[in-house]
């Protein structure tokens, strides 16, 4: 069996990596509470942002940037680059489901299960698709169960987000839960790097299969970077845009003044019922006392 290191920097890539995890989770967050606080299009579009924000840089950059550490003593290590975008799509795509599922959704608990474990297998897949894509003269094999025990932790990370995006509005609540999923991708990489094994051949077939690859130096570091610099503009966007507080208000207040005039007198002695506001009976699903 080939040698094989994971921290070919130390402690560099595992803690930049888990960084990057907690900001795009973190980031991802913050757009479903002002998800919460809409509707239709709108709610939509805020649940994209938050897919963009944890499929890309919680997940996919934590992965690759992880990679980045990943080596062989006395061999290169190329990617192949349709197989490594699809990786990222399909995070983006399953972390989207998810979020869709529980956004528009029925109450309850079913709902946050199926998203979880449609997230957790999606995860998984591009984990391992990630993986596929690395070309070098090995044979590759994966313990079935360490394989398993990856995918348990990514459908428990993938119902965590979904549980956190349902119910934390506060930005401390939020950044504690971005801390805790950021442990979970992490371990799920590194669990899913466990159970791979590599063994050296003479085949000239899996030689040749090195062709066409790109190192990750030339085609990964350049596209972490910007997915990075993306992250961060995200971030501005999210600390200028109203809170999701401030929407329910703007709300009620908007709904106060299109009411008819008795209506307005009357609606003036009663007390608003939070998660209702804006008029979106779903509104309330979204909405949990407490937090």
């Amino acid at each position: 069996m080939v040698h094989v290191n994971n921290f070919s920097y130390g402690p560099v890539t595992p803690v930049l990596g888990y960084v990057m995890s907690c900001l795009g989770c973190f980031l991802g967050l913050r757009c479903t509470t002002r998800a919460r606080a809409t509707r239709g299009g709108q709610r939509a579009r805020w649940l994209l942002l938050a897919t963009v924000s944890i499929a890309t840089t919680g997940i996919w950059v934590m992965h690759f940037v992880a990679m980045l550490g990943f080596t062989i003593p006395g061999q290169t290590i190329t990617y192949n680059v349709p197989v490594t975008i699809l990786s990222m799509v399909i995070a983006v795509a399953v972390v989207g489901v998810g979020l869709l599922i529980v956004g528009f959704g029925s109450s309850g608990p079913r709902p946050l299960l199926l998203g979880g474990i449609i997230i957790g297998f999606g995860v998984a897949s591009m984990h391992y698709i990630g993986m596929a894509a690395m070309r070098m003269p090995d044979i590759v094999r994966y313990s079935n169960t360490l394989v398993a025990v990856s995918i348990v932790i990514a459908a428990v990370a993938g119902t965590a987000a979904l549980w956190a995006a349902l119910r934390l509005s506060t930005v401390w609540s939020t950044l504690v839960a971005s801390l805790i999923m950021g442990v979970a991708v992490s371990g799920m990489h590194y669990t899913g790097m466990a159970a791979m094994h590599v063994y050296g051949t003479q085949d000239p077939g899996m030689l040749a299969s090195m062709s066409g690859g790109v190192s990750a130096q030339v085609f990964l570091l350049p596209l972490i970077v910007g997915i990075s610099l993306l992250a961060f503009a995200l971030t501005v966007v999210i600390s200028l845009s109203p809170t999701e507080a401030e929407m329910r208000e703007d709300a009620a207040l908007m709904a106060h003044l299109s009411a008819p005039p008795l209506e307005r007198t009357a609606g003036a002695h009663r007390p608003a019922r939070l998660g209702s506001e804006s008029g979106d009976p779903s509104a309330g699903r979204w909405f949990r006392p407490g937090h």
